[in-house]
């Protein structure tokens, strides 16, 4: 009896301790790779291509007028760009003022509103005038020499941009939680992928595309949430690589509130859920008979835990395991593995978090990682049904203590 018990146990280690482990190595090998990170010198290039700055909008009176007005503030010739508001449900009032603006003011409808729906009914309405099709938020503001680097950039052979999404507000704990997340994304995912011959993933903002391209591309995509990561999955499948700009800086407002973070993250996980259901079997197979790593890359992580999860899982079941094996007899080198990934993960965070971030202010916001933890697996007990439906989060435009 005592024998079935001790296997049990260790059994239910070893399932817990792959899955975690896995994981964990997953993004400590990335994150490493991130600190060789070079950028690609892009020298500024005399061609100048007309570029459509798409600026979807679900309800953003709060923010827009703000957003829209300082596009057009960008070092790129002003007759090689237009903005383009593509409003949906816009109060009367928010029109008024962006039809005297020298932006494109595209009304649209829908009886269910997607992101995807919008830009389509937008690329229809604008024609085909363009070279470079670039994708905000209606919160996100570009650096001044965005359209300029993204221009330069496209004299390579990439088809897709990524720029490097920063915050635009440290005001509150979970905001400042919220832009080392961000971070962490950004060099593992974008960086340390680039390192090692991957594509840079894509945000859904702050990307920039061949716009022939695009327009083709989105014309398939009939996603209801994460639009991006439909049109990453078709893109590796092809054999395309995503492009990543770490200099080319788009300001993205980060979530202040609880409710937000929560609604945020439901979104995103259930779509990361959906597509690694979709595409895994196809994108292993595709590894298999074609070698398309990319691909299959691209499918393993929408399964990958959210860092917050981990860095809260391995210390607890690290403990409680460490103890049973001690207290039981049970091999040590379970120990070891479990003392092993628990810093592996360590690491993964400190070679992720940018230097700026080492700071009192960061301290302080640790108090709040106990709730986002807690808020973190609320929406993934939610995530049921998520991507068949349209979830707004909505920006207040509070940029107090803006970086």
């Amino acid at each position: 009896m005592n024998f079935d018990y001790i296997y049990l146990i260790n059994l239910l280690q070893l399932l817990v301790l792959l899955m975690l482990g896995l994981s964990t190595l997953y993004i400590f090998i990335f994150s490493l790779a991130g600190l060789f990170y070079n950028q690609i010198p892009y020298p500024e290039v005399t061609k100048k291509r007309k570029i459509a700055v798409l600026i979807p909008g679900y309800k953003e009176d709060n923010v827009i007028i703000e957003v829209a007005k300082d596009a057009l503030l960008q070092d790129y010739p002003r007759q090689y760009y237009d903005v383009v508001i593509i409003a949906d449900s816009f109060q009367p009032e928010t029109l008024k003022i962006l039809k005297k603006l020298p932006v494109v003011v595209i009304e649209v409808s829908f009886q269910k509103s997607t992101k995807a729906k919008a830009l389509n009914q937008a690329l229809e309405f604008l024609g085909n005038n363009y070279e470079i099709a670039v994708i905000l938020d209606a919160d996100n503001l570009m650096a001044k020499n965005f359209l300029t680097k993204v221009n330069s950039a496209f004299e390579s052979e990439f088809l897709a941009i990524q720029g490097h999404r920063k915050a635009k507000n440290m005001n509150t704990s979970l905001a400042i939680l919220d832009a080392a997340s961000e971070e962490i994304n950004n060099h593992i995912f974008r960086k340390g992928h680039r390192v090692l011959g991957f594509s840079s993933a894509i945000i859904g903002s702050g990307m920039a595309f061949n716009y022939s391209y695009f327009k083709k591309l989105m014309s398939e995509i009939k996603a209801i949430g994460g639009f991006d990561k439909e049109i990453e999955l078709k893109m590796m499948k092809a054999g395309n690589k995503i492009e990543y700009l770490d200099d080319a800086f788009i300001y993205d407002e980060k979530v202040q509130k609880a409710e937000v973070f929560l609604i945020q993250r439901r979104r995103w996980l259930s779509a990361q859920f959906h597509y690694f259901r979709q595409d895994f079997f196809d994108s292993l197979k595709c590894l298999i008979l074609n070698g398309n790593i990319d691909y299959f890359d691209k499918a393993i992580q929408f399964i990958q835990p959210p860092r917050i999860m981990l860095i809260s899982l391995l210390p607890v079941f690290g403990g409680i395991f460490v103890f049973l094996n001690y207290s039981l007899g049970i091999n040590q080198l379970y120990s070891i593995f479990w003392i092993v990934v628990n810093a592996l993960c360590a690491l993964t965070f400190l070679f992720s978090i940018p230097t700026e971030f080492y700071n009192l202010k960061t301290l302080g916001a640790l108090k709040s990682l106990p709730k986002g933890i807690i808020l973190m697996f609320g929406s993934l007990s939610k995530i049921k049904g998520a991507n068949k439906e349209f979830l707004h989060t909505k920006h207040d435009g509070n940029n107090a203590d803006s970086v």
